[in-house]
């Protein structure tokens, strides 16, 4: 049994949910993402130009003459949730922390897919897999999805995004729709990103607080490490940490984009201060736009 608090939030959640999936992502949310494949449909007659490597032998010699088989793509798809619930999502300086901006994203994802009649799964990972939630369909399943995604107590602080991926590579031979909401505040990531990108349709949802990488130099401040702990004085206005916490912003915050077009991978940034709706909507409409 679940707390009474924790049923409230959870259904407050649906209904919050429930009309942002119904006005905005229910017409174009099959159009823009692909089916898992193709699927036997029937036989027919081999007409001149068909394909002969789909020609059936066991019906054609039934028959007395060729036939081959017809396929149909699959309009099922699979959307697999795979959130960081390390220790970095526990900071924001605005409304929500990044944890909580990244429960209701993958809230309003969730419902999007069962609406459709979609299986959906999740992988919550800090620097381990901490929970693995098998693809299925229903509103009973995806309220389980919702729940661990807001309650979940990590077991680790730390992250691995790699680890996390390599997993879900392994335990899946079927082309997936892939969501992975972090800030991706990791290392050595990328080359697995792009493998898995390879087999399924990868979209990234980075979440980032301004005050991660927008410091003003206010002089000496505590800095704590979220995932480590470990704390160190910093006077923030000397120079020489001005320019490291530039090249840091830089390297991980702006050129992250353009590291991800590289690779093919799609890619939503959505801050603590804005509204993660409009980030939404405006993802969605941009790709149906470019598969028209």
């Amino acid at each position: 049994m679940l707390p009474k608090e924790i049923l409230q939030q959870v259904r407050k959640i649906e209904i919050s949910t429930k009309s942002l999936v119904n006005e905005l992502f229910s017409g174009e949310y099959h159009s823009i993402f692909k089916g898992q494949g193709l699927e036997f449909s029937e036989v027919r007659a081999y007409q001149p130009g068909d394909n002969v490597k789909l020609i059936d032998w066991n019906v054609s010699a039934r028959m007395g003459r060729p036939y081959i088989k017809k396929f149909e793509e699959t309009r099922e798809l699979t959307v697999m949730l795979i959130i960081d619930v390390s220790n970095s999502g526990n900071f924001g300086t605005i409304q929500k922390f990044k944890r909580e901006i990244a429960a209701e994203v993958g809230a309003i994802l969730a419902f999007s897919a069962i609406k459709n009649n979609d299986k959906v799964g999740l992988i919550l990972f800090s620097d381990i897999v901490e929970k693995y939630i098998p693809p299925k369909k229903g509103k009973k399943s995806v309220l389980r999805i919702v729940r661990e995604i807001l309650y979940h107590s990590p077991q680790n602080k730390k992250t691995d995004i790699s680890n996390a991926l390599e997993y879900y590579y392994k335990m899946t031979k079927k082309r997936s729709i892939v969501f992975v909401i972090s800030d991706f505040f990791d290392e050595n990531f990328l080359k697995t990103l792009q493998i898995t990108a390879q087999k399924h349709d990868v979209i990234a949802i980075r979440i980032l607080d301004r005050k991660e990488y927008e410091i003003s130099p206010i002089g000496f401040i505590n800095l704590q490490d979220a995932e480590t702990g470990k704390e160190i004085l910093v006077n923030v206005s000397d120079r020489k940490f001005q320019n490291k916490f530039h090249k840091f912003t830089k390297d991980k915050i702006s050129k992250f984009p353009d590291k991800l077009k590289k690779i093919k991978v799609d890619l939503i940034d959505i801050q603590t201060d804005e509204s993660y709706i409009n980030k939404l909507v405006k993802f969605f409409k941009e790709r149906a736009r470019k598969i028209k």
